[in-house]
């Protein structure tokens, strides 16, 4: 089973920006599509970002197109969440998650999931 691992998360002020990392564990980490999703509190779970294999096509919420870049580099496992611009309805716990094969925003399509980093907004 794969092991995915947040970081970077914090508090900041609007405007700011932020930095996520998501480590996997194992060597086949370039099969597979990652995305990053966010949970404020007493709402749903939403979709943020996706980056199929190679990083090469991506898919951004509406909320954070302009402000927000995912990338990967498949030789370090990880995927990356470039937050700038930050505002404070950004503020949730952001998690990484890989499906094998789904790109796109459907939360159940993913298999795999972190353990969430929290990210906070001030204004």
């Amino acid at each position: 089973q794969v092991q995915l691992v947040e970081s970077g998360g914090g508090l900041v002020q609007a405007g700011d920006s932020l930095r996520l990392s998501c480590t996997a564990s194992g060597r086949t980490f370039g099969t597979y599509v990652m995305g990053w999703f966010r949970q404020a509190p007493g709402k749903e779970r939403e979709f943020v970002a996706t980056a199929t294999r190679n990083g090469g096509n991506t898919n951004y919420a509406d909320s954070v197109k302009g402000r927000f870049t995912i990338s990967r580099d498949n030789a370090k496992n990880t995927v990356y969440l470039q937050m700038n611009s930050l505002k404070p309805e950004d503020t949730a716990v952001y998690y990484c998650a890989a499906s094998t094969g789904y790109n796109g925003p459907n939360i159940q399509s993913y298999r795999y999931w972190g353990q969430g980093t929290q990210v906070t907004v001030s204004s």
